[in-house]
């Protein structure tokens, strides 16, 4: 059993983000991490970025087929991620955090219109897009307000720009459908609201709060390794 981790949007580096919880969940479980580098996200090459959605799902598609069983975690937009790659053999467990499961039509642009107060997101003009009027503190204050110093300052690092085509294609199937799943709600998250957190949580097949921001896994990794030890219980009775 491994874990692949499919990070956010506007983000790269998915290693990093998953870094704290990679670490506590190896020294409990013996189980190792990898993230997928998402080509809309610029990981993989200039060339890749155009592909979107459909290109990250591919790229979660390949990091699939080099295992025989997975946990696969999706933070934020990395669930849409999770619909579009469809259903995969080694897909054992999935857990969501802060996340969205969307029904097959679904964009995550459609997805993040019915927030009251949406992340602030800007077109570059080149088929990219980033968010805007952010600066290294109003970053941290919505997005990492409960992370240390040096977690919010390398979190900024680490925000890039991103494919339009990772908002705006509908998901043309839901790899969630069908497969054993936890959510986990953020419910101190600035970014994402409880309510909508909520709504995608009713999809999975459990759920669960704590109080973290955006990112518990870089915050409270313990609370986030606990809930994959729990699905690895379930999976034994």
């Amino acid at each position: 059993m491994e874990l692949i981790f499919v990070h956010g949007a506007l983000v790269r580096d998915g290693q990093w983000w998953w870094q704290k919880a990679a670490r506590l969940l190896e020294e409990r479980t013996g189980i190792r991490s990898r993230a997928v580098a998402l080509p809309s996200c610029g990981e993989t090459g200039a060339d890749d970025v155009a592909g979107g959605l459909v290109a990250d799902a591919a790229a979660l598609r390949a990091e699939l087929d080099r295992v025989d069983a997975a946990i696969v975690v999706g933070h934020s937009y990395g669930g849409t991620v999770i619909a579009e790659a469809g259903q995969h053999p080694a897909v054992k467990h999935l857990l969501y955090v802060s996340s969205y499961l969307p029904e097959v039509g679904q964009s995550q642009g459609a997805i993040m219109a019915g927030e009251s107060d949406p992340v602030s997101i800007g077109d570059n003009g080149d088929g990219t897009l980033s968010i805007s009027g952010y600066d290294a503190e109003s970053f941290a204050a919505r997005f990492l307000q409960d992370a240390d110093e040096a977690a919010q300052r390398e979190g900024w690092d680490r925000v890039t720009a991103q494919a339009a085509a990772a908002f705006m294609t509908p998901t043309s199937a839901a790899g969630w459908e069908g497969v054993d799943s936890t959510y986990i709600v953020c419910s101190d998250d600035r970014s994402t609201s409880v309510e909508l957190q909520r709504s995608h949580a009713a999809r999975a097949t459990r759920s669960v709060e704590v109080p973290t921001g955006h990112h518990a896994f870089l915050s409270r990794p313990e609370l986030v390794v606990d809930q994959v030890q729990e699905l690895l219980r379930q999976a034994k009775q």
